[in-house]
């Protein structure tokens, strides 16, 4: 099977083998927040992934790619920290778009709650992450989206089925998480997670099914632990290793406290990039995109900048539509027309007249 071929196994190139963990079953009386404990390393009999298609000295140069996902891979392997403010819908997708930011983060918790009206408690489908994703790819088609892809849905043939459906939809890169399948946001307490075997399982399906579509994909694979709360940064950084042995483009670790601990393990992980996950009043310091830079971040994203706004701004608009019988205030001016510019309206108007069309004369 396409993928299969760049496992490499320690035996024809000196490579270490990748490890696992055999996970020791827990009684019911002693069940906690821990599913999975570390226990003595047993080696795999495959090797660490490589590529050399995807190696990243072959995007350091050339003009930007029109294809996202080979855009954003140009954007990692160059100069400068990728920004990715969190979208939540069509609306927070054009005014990120009109800010001018070249790369968008498709969260899990904004789409959840922006689609169903629900917390980040594994309430969201696969459906409904794609379903979302088709839309807001289809905005800006060469701008990257990264989305994220919780713990893949299922077992390794979801996970296959996720990455199809993902870069079908038009996204770059999604990243898949070691929680267990009834997960929550990452920055949430309580949070469980399945033995390394099974993230790094996710890990290499993703890859897999990634090389095996038509035309050599440069769909980009991020792995994600959420170990770091629950069995410790040394088991998360481990985790995040494995991870990249398993064939990860690029590692997160999610709920890094400190920025000592950020920057060790950037460190640690070289020369693999990594991403921070920044949300206000979260487990990780509110850190600016210029300090993750300088703390060796590779991709910063805000997940809930744009969603917890909406909270903000059309709560305020309600309570005074409620208090004095208008809408007046809230609207701050703007008309229909000029919220329909923000929509596209005039890219539309523009099209519908260089096709030949009078539509749109007069708008």
């Amino acid at each position: 099977m396409p993928g299969l071929d760049f496992y490499r196994t320690p035996e024809s190139n000196g490579t270490s083998a990748v490890t696992a963990v055999p996970v020791t079953p827990i009684e019911e009386s002693n069940r906690s927040s821990i599913l999975a404990t570390p226990s003595p390393e047993v080696p795999l009999k495959a090797g660490a992934y490589y590529n050399p298609r995807l190696d990243p000295k072959n995007f350091l140069e050339g003009p930007l790619s029109w294809d996202p996902a080979t855009r954003l891979r140009q954007m990692l392997a160059r100069p400068g920290i990728v920004i990715a403010p969190g979208i939540c819908d069509g609306i927070s997708a054009r005014c990120a778009l009109e800010a001018g930011f070249d790369c968008l983060y498709q969260s899990g918790a904004a789409t959840t709650a922006s689609r169903l009206g629900q917390p980040d408690l594994a309430i969201a489908t696969l459906n409904d992450f794609v379903q979302s994703a088709q839309m807001v790819c289809g905005l800006s088609p060469t701008t990257p989206v990264i989305a994220d892809a919780d713990t893949g849905f299922g077992g390794t043939a979801m996970v296959a089925r996720t990455v199809y459906q993902y870069a079908r939809a038009g996204v770059a890169a999604m990243h898949i998480e070691d929680q267990v399948q009834t997960k929550r946001c990452g920055h949430l307490m309580g949070k469980q997670v399945v033995s390394r075997e099974e993230f790094v399982s996710r890990i290499r399906a993703a890859v897999i099914a990634r090389d095996s579509i038509p035309g050599n994909s440069n769909f980009i694979i991020i792995g994600r632990t959420d170990s770091a709360q629950v069995l410790g940064m040394e088991e998360a950084v481990t985790r995040l290793k494995l991870a990249a042995d398993a064939g990860a483009d690029v590692c997160f670790i999610e709920g890094v406290k400190t920025a000592e601990l950020l920057s060790s393990t950037v460190e640690t992980l070289a020369p693999k990039p990594v991403l921070v996950n920044v949300i206000s009043g979260g487990l990780t310091p509110s850190f600016t995109c210029k300090e993750a830079e300088a703390l060796g971040a590779k991709i910063i994203i805000f997940s809930l900048v744009s969603c917890v706004a909406a909270v903000h701004g059309i709560r305020a608009a309600m309570q005074s539509l409620k208090k004095t019988g208008t809408d007046f205030t809230s609207a701050q001016g703007m008309d229909p027309k000029a919220f329909f510019e923000v929509m596209g309206l005039n890219d539309i108007i523009s099209l519908d007249a260089r096709a030949g069309g009078s539509a749109f004369d007069l708008v």
